[in-house]
């Protein structure tokens, strides 16, 4: 990579490029004119802008130290193949090499570097540096063959891979130069109509490195999912993340058009529907709303005092809150995330590491058993979160449950067959010839086991097996969990956004399934994820899912979604400890736990939930 450098130079705030931007990008790189000047002319092609005039800190200060700007090319990499982007890198006049530096990204490209040089000298910003990355343009063939213009997919898509753009190409390509600060109250967003959305979801999916967003004229309408995100912001547990929005209210508006001139929505009242699910959910949240249209008059007005706004009491961190309403009268807490965990209660830890850690399960004295099947190994952890070996040579034993008998009730697939174990290790095998994924004790000693291959669920009793359940709307069958009653069983589906309610008949057999139960799914990929279900007290349903730990209330309606303990797959969840008043998840070769305002449920325990809301 080569860099040039040159003298900070004053320019336009706007939303996106100035046309002069646009020109000067021209004759920077061939390669990416055409998308920027698509791009602002969408936004500069809109009504009149209302007459907001720019801040006097956009203009260059006498006697103002001024810092360096370094222009590159990042290389084609992992994340949008073939495809090159322009950036620039703002260096304060203040930086020192010896100690890490704060840092904000800007999508669309553009500078603040004059805003940057006058607010650092009044030590209204820490010294940072800037870092301006332009939307990719994978080029074409030939001349006579139109290239692909990457920024609705790069901003506008709801998933990881764009944070993850940033934080394996995009930042160390700049660190290679200068030294960036890794703690993520450091690191902050900056994104204008579609990038804004880019610069929202980067934080989003990655609040372990951004937490400080700052959206204008969001496009979080039905182009590419944004619009999902406004239910999801108020079901899901808070993350750490402080964000500003603005937006006019002439965006996407004009007097022949009232409610909108856009497919997609409406820009204004997306905005406003967004700024309320931040609220409700406890963000650190600020937003305008102007008189402008689709067009950065009025960032370019607001900016110096929205960068004091996301960086107000540095260097203290910004952390997740409840929200303002919480507890306050008419606060409905039913199936709400703050009504099963406690803010300040979040996951821990319980031993080490292992080869792989899946299936807890707790017994009536309070310890919670989890397999390592790579290790061909049990562990036992205790109330007190010790962690000892219970069992080795186990055969790849998983799908761990205890039963009312005190056994540990385990799968060996690659025995074929179903095994219990004693307090003191003895094994008896309960069923063979069978493939269990996951299996479900009754208070009576009857084992159901699903089997995903052959999308079954069987019943073993006295040491025979029968399939019960041959659900053949399910895709991938793999988790099941009794009601308090034992009268239900709920069956989750791994590669299906519903999860099944069955009835269990008086001879065990399973009647009267239905597609009860819906989570969230993924963006990026066609699978819920699920891999372990399991129920509190009140019949509500918890589902390890890949978006988190979902709750459904047990209506069968969508409601909580609790964060998972890292970045990653949980592979087993279960309530635990003396009073069943423990969450425990297993994720990474980790079992990790956080207490929990619900019960759950055991083998050994059998209760009729109270009637669930309608």
């Amino acid at each position: 990579m080569e860099l040039r450098h040159t003298p900070a130079m004053a320019a336009p705030e706007a939303c996106i490029l100035s046309r002069k931007d646009i020109n000067m990008s021209h004759r920077f790189l061939s390669s990416f004119p055409t998308a920027f000047l698509l791009s602002a002319s969408l936004l500069l092609a809109q009504a009149p802008p209302a007459p907001y005039s720019p801040s006097p800190e956009n203009q260059p200060q006498a006697n103002t130290p001024k810092g360096t700007v370094t222009r590159g090319v990042l290389p084609p990499g992992k994340y949008y193949p073939g495809t090159p982007h322009n950036y620039s890198v703002y260096v304060p006049a203040q930086y020192n090499s010896a100690k890490p530096i704060p840092f904000m990204i800007f999508l669309d490209g553009g500078s603040a570097n004059v805003i940057f040089d006058n607010l650092i000298a009044k030590g209204d910003l820490p010294p940072m540096i800037g870092i301006f990355i332009n939307p990719g343009v994978l080029p074409a063939l030939n001349p006579q063959v139109q290239s692909r213009y990457e920024r609705i997919f790069e901003y506008d898509s709801i998933n990881g891979r764009f944070a993850q753009f940033l934080i394996d190409e995009v930042i160390p390509e700049v660190a290679k130069s200068y030294n960036l600060s890794k703690d993520p109250n450091e690191r902050g967003l900056v994104g204008n109509s579609t990038g804004a959305v880019g610069a929202f979801m980067a934080a989003w999916e990655r609040p372990d490195q951004f937490r400080r967003v700052a959206s204008f004229i969001g496009t979080f309408v039905a182009m590419k999912g944004a619009d999902t995100m406004l239910a999801l912001i108020r079901k899901s547990e808070p993350k750490p993340i402080r964000i500003f929005m603005q937006d006019g209210k002439k965006d996407h508006i004009l007097p022949d058009h009232p409610f909108g001139t856009f497919f997609a929505g409406s820009w204004p009242i997306n905005n406003q529907v967004l700024y309320e699910d931040l609220q409700f959910a406890g963000y650190d949240v600020k937003y305008e709303l102007g008189e402008a249209g689709h067009d950065g008059t009025q960032r370019a007005a607001i900016l110096p005092d929205v960068l004091r706004w996301l960086w107000r009491d540095y260097p203290k961190p910004i952390t997740a809150r409840l929200s303002w309403g919480y507890g306050k009268p008419g606060w409905d807490p039913r199936a709400q995330v703050f009504s099963i965990i406690s803010i300040d209660k979040p996951w821990e830890q319980i031993g080490g590491t292992y080869k792989s850690a899946v299936s807890p399960a707790p017994d009536k004295d309070g310890n919670v058993y989890f397999a390592d099947p790579a290790a061909n190994t049990i562990y036992k952890s205790d109330a007190d979160g010790k962690v000892t070996t219970f069992k080795s040579n186990t055969s790849g034993a998983k799908a761990l449950r205890v039963g009312a008998d005190g056994r540990i009730y385990a799968s060996q697939p690659q025995q074929k067959r179903i095994v219990s174990y004693g307090a003191g290790g003895d094994e008896k095998v309960v069923a063979q010839n069978v493939v269990a994924d996951d299996l479900a004790i009754t208070a009576k000693g009857g084992v159901y086991f699903v089997d995903s291959a052959h999308k079954t669920v069987a019943l073993v009793e006295a040491g025979k097996s029968r399939v019960v359940f041959e659900g053949t709307e399910m895709l991938v069958p793999a988790a099941l969990t009794l009601s308090p009653d034992q009268a239900m069983l709920a069956i989750g589906d791994a590669q299906n956004k519903f999860g099944w309610s069955t009835q269990i008949a008086a001879d065990g057999s399973l009647i009267n399934g239905e597609p009860f139960y819906r989570v969230d799914m993924p963006d990026i990929s066609p699978y819920s994820g699920v891999s372990s279900v399991t129920m509190d007290t009140e019949g509500q349903v918890y589902f390890a899912t890949a978006l988190g730990i979902q709750l459904s209330e047990a209506n069968g309606r969508a409601a909580a979604i609790l964060s998972k303990p890292e970045l990653g797959t949980v592979t087993g969840l279960a309530f635990g400890g003396k009073d069943l008043n423990w969450i425990y998840a297993t994720e990474g070769g980790k079992l990790f736990r956080r207490p929990s305002l619900k019960k759950g449920i055991a083998s050994w325990i059998v209760s009729k939930p109270p009637n669930p809301p309608l």
